[in-house]
Order: C-alpha cells, then structure tokens, then sequence
C-alpha cells in the first residue's frame, strides 16, 4: 500500500478522557475547537496559517469575545481534523488509502489551499492521489470504497470520477503489462500446476484477462455500476469478459445465489443488485451463460424486481435456451397456486421461436444471402435440444396435482411444430400427468393425447403404452395399428389386417393430431371392442419387435433362429409383467427424468390383471 508522511515535527497530541483532546507546549492554548463531542485546546497562529475557514470563525469570535469556535459538519469528524491540525502544527502524519479521502475533504472544508500557503495540504494530498494512489490498483479500489461515506463532496472534489477513470483504464491494460500475483480468493486454474513460488509465497502465473474482476466485487453496487460502465465504454474487453465480471459480482453479494436463490436480508439492496446487474449485461448472445441468466431471473423473481428487469431476462434467455437444461428453467411459481411457473417459460420458448422471424425482418430490403447469414436463424440441432428440453420439463411439471391441464397442452404444443424422431420423453410426460390428474374426463384425456405422434413411439414405449390402463382406448388401438405397420415392413411380411372401425380411427388420427378443440361427449374410445383389441395383441405378438428383426443378415442360416427367438421374446413381454418392467426401465429410463414409481406402473399395465387391482385409478408413471 502507498502512504505519503507529511511533517517532521514529533507528534505531541494527547488525550484528557474520551472528549478532550490537546498539545503539550510551554504555551498555553488561546482557543478552543469543538468537533462534535470532542474539544481540542490548540493555538491561533499554526491554525490561522493554513485554514481560511479557521480565519473566518475567529474573526467573527473576536468580534464576540469568545475564544471557542464550533465545527459541527466537518467531513470525517475529530479523526480528520486532527490530521488537518497536526499538519498546520508540522507534525508528523501518515495518509494512506484508507484516509486520504476523508483528510481531503476535511481540508477543502477548512479552507486549506495554495492561496493560504504555498504546499498547503489539499496541494500535497493532490500530488499524492495523482502520482501514487491512482497509478495503484488496489489503493484506487480501497479508495473508492472509502468515498462511499464522503458523498456528495467528494463527487464535487472529482477525486470518484478520477478514481473510477483510473480503475478502469487499468482494466483494460494488455495483460501483458499488468503486474499480478495468484491471490488466495480466486481458484486455481488447471494451467498453475507446477509453477513455483516467489519469495512472498504467492504463486504466479501468465495473467488471465479477467484478473481484475473478484477485486471490484469489494465495491458498493452504484460505484461498482459505475467503473463497469466505464470499461464498456472503452470497448477493450471482450463481453465475454464483461460478463464473467457481472457473474462474479452476482456471486459475491448475492447471497445463496449459487443454488438459485436468495436467503433473507435486505431485499431492497439485493433488487438493486440484481437489476444493475441486468442492464450492465452486454447484448451479444453468449456473453453470459444461459444458466447464469436464469439464475438472475429466478433472483428478479424472489426479490420482486419490476416487470421490465423479468422481460429483459426472459428474452436474453430465449435466445440461447438451447443451453439450459430442467433444472435451470424449474422456476418457482411466486403465488404457490401451483409448484413450478409454467407461463414463464412459455414465454421463454416464444422468445426462442421469435429468433427466426428477427433474421427474417433483418433481410428484407438488404442483401438476402446476409440475412440468411444472420446469427438469428434456428438450427435443427438446437431446435430439437430445446425440443428434448420442454418434454423433459413437461414430465417433471406433470407431477404438480394442481397443474391445470391448459398450461400442460399449451406449453407442448409450442414445440409441436418441431420434428424429433422419437415421442417417447412426450408419452412419458403425458402418462405421468395422467398419473397425478386421475379425474380428468375422457375428452381432456385425448386433449392431453393429440399432442403425441402414435408413429414416433420406440418399441418400448410401444410395449408399455398398449399395457396403459390410462390411456383412452382410441390411443392403444392407434399405437397398435402403427406398430404393426412398422413390423410388417421390417420384416418384410404382408400387413396384417385390421378391423374397419380401427382404420376410419386411424385415418382420422393422420389428419390434425395436435389440434386441441375435441368434443368430450364424442366416444371415439368405443370404436375398437374388446375383441378386435385381444385379437390385435395377438396379432402384434406374432410379430417381430426386436430391433436386430427386419435387417439384412449375412448368415442367412440365423434367420429363422433369431425369428424364432424374438416371437418368444415378445409373448413373454406381453404376459409377463416383471419382464416388461425390466425393459422399459433399462431402455426407456436413460436420458429422461424417471419417477419413483415405475414398477407399479408397469405391473398394473395388464388388463388382464387389472381385474383384481383394488382400485383402477392408482396411480402409474411411465419411467
């Protein structure tokens, strides 16, 4: 740390009790000072030399005959105007960092400049900011912190905003300039290993660009605002940068952040943190990490941030959601009406699907091939994560018993036009809120169902879903339909015939699957009898579901071997109930969020054991 030592008088200042202060001289003091509580018995002419202020108060003392004067406002009270007296006595005082700020302003309040005296206190103080505290890093920041008490005056003074220019020009330093050590607080990177110690212990290393970012976050919100500003405005830093600054800021002050909330405090200054540190977010998608913002919104959330803060981060966040996985967008509902808060992410999604219209809107009129250049436009791949991500979220949510069924469908069906290859993480969604919502009528059963495609069904699910009491008959009917479809042609064999009734069924179900007008009172479920769906089990039975079946082998001589071997294999799933149960679970659990409750679920599935089930409305789930 810097200090400057000012005089080189010995220091004869002392104490009468806590409130009487003095200087021990042969000559008497002749006034008095009062700062506050405290008296200080000093002399005349060391005061009267160096402070207008002192020389206006005796004045008008002498004018009244009194020889005690009154300091009630000095900045930094006794403490700073007795560094002020020592120096008009020429005694010896040591400014550092940490009280150069107050003993600044005290002497502008005293009255201590060049027109007084040549090298006259704010003159040295000055000199000493200029060339010692603001060309160091940590003395800056030390100082900045300790002006936060001195505001309004010493925004006045211009020391803050010479400070914050110094912190920041600082920052944005090439890092091969830049003189840093390995610091207790920050974690070790991988890079380090090995490298030895210098003589005071710390280790050093090849400085990272964002070295200066734990230091600022010892700094108030509004000053660390303000020296943030500053750096972006110089346009040195990448915003990668600029955002691991943000994130470890949010961090350090925002207590418990790290597992997406907030614990009790001052909720005022954490709704202050939280939306300075929104509106200091560069715009460029990826500067933070979607996982980063969606923390930040669920704090926007806790501590009741306005409404603008909570859209800003819905939309940086729709624009990289593909990032984020279930836990991150599990948002607590603020009105408990239910468990999760699905309307925001509904509008998380919107904004997702909103990036490919903004790279349309930014073509028109310009140059086509760079619009389609944009960065806005959706891949695949990352509308099929986003996809996986909603059906993943949709099953945990549909285990909230007062999720109303609306929130569910409308949510799926804002991913409806995406095309995944596979609707099995869906059917698990919608058999796990089947699960938890057993009153439901059978028109909102098949509400609920038209948002999964019967033909994107693994053999798995296939399996399971023809067992599934919960499912309206209509579904188990179009689940085997389209699975002996799809055995036939791998095989190779001719398709089985089917029950007219089941193909009018069917023929409809190819038409608007996800439509979600239905009429409740319409009993499509009564289409297929319970015969033509035992004689279609059967049928499916006979068939192969295997996934090697219907490829072409080499060793022709193993066909009829493995043909054989997969017919049983699949009578045996379809009457036993423990061996289904072992399937589903090994395939269909990997990957997608599971309950706690699968055996139940696939040892109910058997109508034929669902005879002497107690209840028909226990509860299943599909993982």
């Amino acid at each position: 740390m810097k200090f400057m030592k000012l005089g080189s008088k010995p220091d004869t200042f002392q104490t009468d009790g806590n409130n009487v202060r003095y200087v021990a001289s042969e000559l008497a003091s002749d006034i008095v000072v009062s700062v506050g509580d405290i008296k200080f018995y000093l002399h005349k002419f060391p005061l009267l030399s160096k402070s207008s202020h002192i020389q206006t108060l005796i004045s008008l003392n002498n004018e009244e005959n009194v020889d005690e004067v009154q300091i009630s406002d000095i900045p930094g009270g006794a403490n700073t105007f007795e560094i002020c007296a020592k120096f008009c006595y020429g005694m010896t005082v040591t400014l550092n960092a940490y009280n150069v700020i107050a003993t600044r302003c005290a002497a502008e309040y005293l009255g201590m400049h060049e027109a007084i005296e040549k090298g006259n206190l704010i003159y040295k103080i000055d000199v000493f900011l200029s060339s010692s505290i603001f060309r160091s890093w940590k003395d800056s920041i030390i100082l900045l912190q300790t002006s936060k008490s001195m505001l309004p005056l010493v925004e006045d003074l211009k020391v803050v905003s010479h400070c914050i220019e110094s912190i920041a020009n600082k920052a944005c330093v090439d890092v091969s300039k830049v003189d840093w050590s390995y610091t207790y607080n920050r974690k070790k990177l991988p890079e380090e290993n090995g490298i030895e110690s210098n003589q005071n212990g710390l280790r050093t290393r090849l400085v990272p660009k964002d070295w200066w970012v734990e230091d600022l976050c010892e700094l108030e919100v509004d000053l660390y605002k303000s020296v943030i500003t500053n750096i972006k405005s110089k346009a040195v830093q990448s915003n990668e940068v600029i955002g691991e600054a943000l994130k470890a800021y949010a961090y350090r002050r925002l207590p418990n952040f790290s597992k997406g909330m907030i614990q009790c405090g001052d909720v005022s200054k954490h709704r202050l943190i939280v939306e300075t540190i929104v509106w200091l977010l560069p715009t460029e998608k990826g500067s933070v990490p979607c996982r980063f913002l969606l923390k930040l919104l669920k704090a926007a959330i806790f501590v009741e941030s306005g409404d603008r803060t909570k859209e800003e981060l819905v939309k940086r966040i729709g624009q990289q959601l593909e990032e984020a996985s279930v836990s991150d967008i599990l948002i607590q509902a603020p009105d408990g009406a239910t468990i999760y808060d699905v309307s925001i992410v509904q509008n998380i999604v919107r904004e997702f699907f909103m990036k490919n219209g903004n790279a349309e809107i930014e073509s028109v009129g310009g140059d086509e091939l760079e619009g389609i250049r944009k960065p806005g436009i959706l891949s695949d791949a990352s509308k099929l994560m986003v996809a996986k991500l909603i059906d993943e979220y949709l099953a945990e949510i549909a285990k909230d018993p007062n999720l109303p069924l609306p929130e569910f469908v409308n949510l799926a069906e804002l991913v409806s036009s995406i095309s995944r290859p596979a609707h099995d993480g869906l059917y698990r969604a919608i058999d796990t809120y089947l699960k938890e919502h057993p009153a439901i009528n059978k028109g909102e059963k098949k509400r609920i169902c038209k948002l999964m495609d019967c033909r994107k069904l693994s053999v798995d699910a296939c399996l399971h879903a023809v067992q599934n009491e919960r499912l309206p008959l209509r579904v188990v009917v179009q689940v085997l339909y389209f699975e002996q479809l799809r055995t036939a042609a791998s095989s190779g064999t001719s398709t089985p015939d089917i029950p007219r009734g089941i193909k009018d069924l069917n023929n409809e179900s190819n038409g608007s699957s996800r439509s979600g007008t239905t009429n409740p009172e319409d009993e499509l479920d009564a289409v297929a009898t319970a015969e033509e769906l035992k004689a279609l089990r059967k049928e499916l039975a006979s068939l192969r579901l295997s996934n090697g079946v219907g490829n072409n082998d080499k060793d022709g001589d193993n066909k009829p071997s493995m043909d054989k071997a997969v017919m049983s294999k699949v009578k045996g799933l379809l009457k036993s109930k423990k061996s289904f149960i072992k399937i589903w679970a090994s395939k269909g659990g990997q990957g997608e969020n599971s309950g706690s409750d699968s055996s139940e679920s696939m040892s109910s599935a058997n109508p034929e054991e669902a005879k002497s089930t107690p209840s028909r409305n226990r509860r299943h789930s599909v993982s």
